[in-house]
């Protein structure tokens, strides 16, 4: 860290230099002006920029956007497309390889007559049993610290943006302190209908390079209040447009039952997904239900018989390969002895047919519910007290995170540094939720 800082002092003192020769002595208005291209090559003269990513590329986000005011040229490359896309891969990798250290954001609702949400960043070394684990908390602004403000779900990171499902529903990048409130959606079902149940599904469109959340609503007929089975419409939010708008009946999902809505972000090949099933014969086949983010079209993927019965073993969807595939987790449900879990997984993400049973783990503890899937074999999962709990498959290493929930709102997802900005032309400034860290006082905490 030392030769990291001395580093920097170094770059910035030979930059300023130079810069100020040509731009005088006055570092505001040298700060203010419009930054342009020509800095940039003069910067080549007496520093290879290769040089300048590089050493930038190792400081966090929020120290990146201070190092923007500093002078143009690095305004220039750190706002650039390319340097922005390439930090997310270079540093969070560097960050893991140098440290070990893993962060967690971390949901939760700890407090069983209140519907509060507490958000924390996590921070441990989830391969050693007795290192230290730190927390912060997310104060959001008085508006939306309160009971009647709060998310159910977490989903992210998508290049290091996240989606809270609930309300409101926000989408956030916290490594700059970004906060966007969505708008909310008018969205109607048909004449005598209404909705009850919603899934979500948060991804990445990069043919428009857009964030899109979209919502499968099931539909029930007000005359009878009776459920339309396998019927659904849905609506899609883009952040470029920041408004909501239904999908054509055309484009709706095919008829299909949601088991429900994965705890573990699967966001794969531009598409997001849900476990759900097919009533064949008066027989439930599982299935997985995928939403393409760019092209907007739902698909339905077979599965084979991977469990005999839903009532005898859970179903949770994951990502496999770096996110090239899903694989799907199947734990037993809820007992007294020690069981074993089975992971599958497709080979070919287009072809229904490659399935295959890729491992077993145990026999372990039994698991609640599973919330995180990491790697290729390393687990976050939820005990019969909500307790949050890493497992590392090949060591058999068992870790306890010191992070309860209550009424099942316990959910977790890795935190990654991310330059990537939510803002776009047409936002105005009370879009965006004003948010503090501050100390976590419940970590380690099971009765509230």
């Amino acid at each position: 860290m030392l030769s990291l800082c001395l580093l920097l002092f170094l770059l910035f003192f030979v930059t300023m230099s130079k810069s100020m020769k040509g731009y005088g002595t006055k570092l505001t208005s040298f700060i203010v002006q419009r930054p342009n291209k020509r800095e940039m090559v003069k910067q080549r003269e007496f520093l290879p920029l290769e040089l300048v990513s590089n050493i930038l590329s190792r400081l966090p986000a929020k120290d990146l956007m201070k190092c923007k005011l500093v002078c143009k040229s690095w305004y220039i490359l750190i706002t650039d497309p390319y340097f922005i896309t390439n930090y997310y891969a270079f540093y969070n990798n560097l960050m893991h390889c140098q440290t070990q250290e893993r962060h967690l954001l971390v949901i939760r609702r700890p407090f069983l007559s209140s519907h509060k949400t507490f958000i924390s960043l996590l921070s441990c070394i989830l391969d050693e049993p007795k290192a230290h684990i730190s927390s912060k908390l997310f104060n959001f602004s008085k508006e939306y610290n309160s009971d009647h403000k709060y998310w159910t779900e977490i989903m992210g990171p998508c290049n290091g943006i996240y989606f809270l499902l609930g309300n409101p529903n926000i989408m956030m990048n916290p490594s700059i302190s970004q906060f966007k409130t969505l708008p909310q959606s008018y969205l109607t079902g048909p004449q005598g209908t209404y909705f009850l149940t919603e899934h979500a599904g948060f991804g990445f469109d990069s043919k428009t390079n857009d964030y899109k959340v979209v919502v499968i609503k099931d539909l029930w007929l007000m005359e009878t209040d009776e459920r339309k089975p396998m019927h659904w419409t849905a609506e899609l939010y883009s952040l470029n447009s920041n408004s909501w708008r239904e999908l054509d009946a055309d484009g709706l999902p095919p008829p299909i039952e949601i088991w429900g809505s994965s705890k573990v972000y699967t966001f794969v090949n531009n598409c997001c997904h849900w476990w759900g099933f097919v009533d064949e014969y008066g027989r439930k086949e599982d299935v997985v239900l995928s939403f393409d983010m760019v092209n907007e079209v739902f698909r339905k993927i077979k599965v084979p018989i991977i469990r005999e019965s839903s009532k005898e073993a859970f179903a949770t969807l994951a990502p496999f390969e770096e996110a090239a595939t899903i694989g799907v987790i199947v734990f037993p449900v809820q007992g007294t002895e020690k069981k074993s879990f089975d992971v599958w997984v497709m080979r070919d993400y287009w072809d229904d047919g490659s399935w295959i049973k890729k491992y077993s783990v145990g026999p372990i503890e039994m698991i609640y519910k599973i919330v995180g899937f990491y790697g290729s074999n390393q687990f976050l999962w939820v005990d019969k007290d909500e307790g949050l709990i890493f497992y590392e498959a090949d060591s058999q290493q068992i870790k306890y995170l010191q992070v309860n929930g209550k009424n099942d709102s316990l959910g977790a997802t890795l935190y990654m540094e991310s330059l990537v900005s939510l803002q776009r032309r047409n936002d105005s400034s009370f879009q965006f939720v004003s948010c503090s860290f501050g100390a976590d006082p419940m970590l380690n905490k099971k009765d509230y």
